[in-house]
């Protein structure tokens, strides 16, 4: 039972080292950012949106390690909890678009001919419209929030999925085992979903993880013209737009923010490098 142990732990070990060293430090970045959402709670004892006035300017200190905002609140726990905010932002962003996007390819890969006519000029007309100013404008359309921008992203994002998974999906329906699959009577759904799906999907595999930075980059955009995450929830964009009259005064009020954007960008960015490299060694 221990030689089993001790194999099963050696063999582990083994795939580790094989792994790139930006996946492990971006993968390590990533879920030390999911902590830190989960255990806000326990991270900080001050309330994220409770207003003191008398504490207002604060810099950093032994009692507010990130200093205080303009009214008071403490900027270490407004960006411990806005980390909870922009993970959202950041993972559920890319599921719309990536459902969306995945269907609409593989569809239009797989069948061809006028169907994939119609659905490719339907992308051509989506993306020839500014990325961020259709986001804007759905998002000023459906009202302020995370569901607007989680509707505005699956309505403009999905394009370059389609466009991975058809590229994919057109190589793979001449392939040996799809011919032989219509050869013994399987129906399009079922070739589609359990031969070319799970080929033509990786692609995207890797790309989701980029995207979901685009996501957070986009997501703190908006909250940064007021049209993300509402006050008083703590947002790390919001919170960057609130700091900015105090950046030579109050520098802390926006850097702090402004800083944790670019740690967790780094780490997904990290991450969907290393993804890469490993399906590219693994192919």
């Amino acid at each position: 039972m221990s030689d089993v142990m001790q194999g099963s732990g050696s063999l582990a070990m083994a795939r580790i080292r094989t792994m790139p060293a930006t996946l492990i430090i971006g993968g390590a970045i990533t879920l030390a950012w999911i902590v830190v959402a989960i255990l806000a709670p326990v991270l900080t004892s001050f309330d994220p949106i409770k207003v003191d006035v008398m504490q207002a300017l604060k810099p950093p200190g032994a009692e507010h390690w990130f200093g205080t905002d303009a009214i008071g609140r403490d900027v270490l726990a407004r960006t411990l909890f806005a980390a909870r905010y922009d993970l959202a932002m950041a993972f559920f962003g890319v599921v719309g678009p990536i459902i969306l996007g995945t269907t609409i390819g593989l569809i239009a890969g797989y069948l061809g001919g006028r169907i994939d006519a119609v659905l490719m000029r339907i992308l051509e007309v989506t993306v020839s419209f500014p990325y961020f100013v259709l986001v804007i404008a759905i998002v000023a359309v459906l009202g302020p929030g995370l569901k607007s921008y989680f509707i505005s992203l699956t309505l403009v994002n999905w394009v370059s999925y389609a466009r991975l998974v058809r590229s994919q999906a057109l190589v793979l329906r001449g392939v040996d085992f799809v011919l032989a699959a219509r050869g013994m009577g399987f129906g399009h759904l079922r070739i589609m979903l359990f031969h070319i799906l799970p080929n033509a999907i990786v692609p995207s595999i890797v790309f989701v993880m980029t995207d979901a930075v685009l996501a957070i980059v986009l997501g703190s955009s908006l909250g940064f013209l007021g049209l993300g995450v509402q006050p008083p929830t703590p947002e790390w964009g919001a919170m960057i737009a609130d700091g900015q009259t105090y950046l030579t005064t109050a520098w802390w009020i926006a850097i702090f923010p402004g800083i944790a954007i670019c740690l967790l960008a780094l780490g997904l960015s990290l991450t969907a490098d290393g993804l890469a490299r490993l399906l590219n060694t693994e192919s």
